[in-house]
């Protein structure tokens, strides 16, 4: 079955909270890691991953923490999923290797090569800016309060 990693589960929820706090500077890595239930310890290395790879940067001090260093518009899910899990394949044959005893008979490898790049495309179509509510979380609980109700 193909599924996320945990560390990319992380990542995409990481930039995410960082997405829907424009305002703030910088958040630390406890904050995000609190904010979603998650170690703070092993969402700290990955953050870390993703400022050496250019997603995020990173403010040291007192006030210091992690923001995004693009807009979320333009970073794709496929970015943040390839700095922490490297690259994507459904198969080990689609990476090109020639390990396989099977590769001169394989009647299944373009067609899994397609799968393959149709989840890339789908991956890198979707952007942080996409996953982000827009809605502040301080209007969420004040929903319909402009409605007026009739009765009659």
């Amino acid at each position: 079955m193909l599924k996320l990693t945990k560390k990319a589960d992380y990542g995409l929820m990481a930039l995410k909270f960082l997405a829907e706090h424009p305002k703030t500077a910088a958040l630390s890595a406890k904050d995000v890691a609190d904010a979603y239930g998650i170690p703070a310890q092993l969402l700290a290395k990955i953050l870390q991953r993703l400022t050496k790879v250019g997603l995020l940067r990173s403010t040291a001090g007192m006030n210091g923490g992690y923001a995004l260093a693009r807009n979320p518009r333009e970073i794709s899910a496929f970015e943040v999923i390839r700095a922490i899990d490297g690259p994507l394949f459904i198969t080990s044959c689609v990476k090109g290797t020639k390990s396989c005893e099977l590769t001169s008979n394989c009647t299944i490898r373009e067609p899994l090569a397609r799968v393959n790049e149709t989840i890339a495309g789908v991956l890198k179509s979707i952007s942080i800016y996409d996953l982000a509510e827009r809605e502040p979380a301080e209007a969420k609980g004040q929903e319909g309060s402009d409605l007026v109700t009739l009765t009659g």
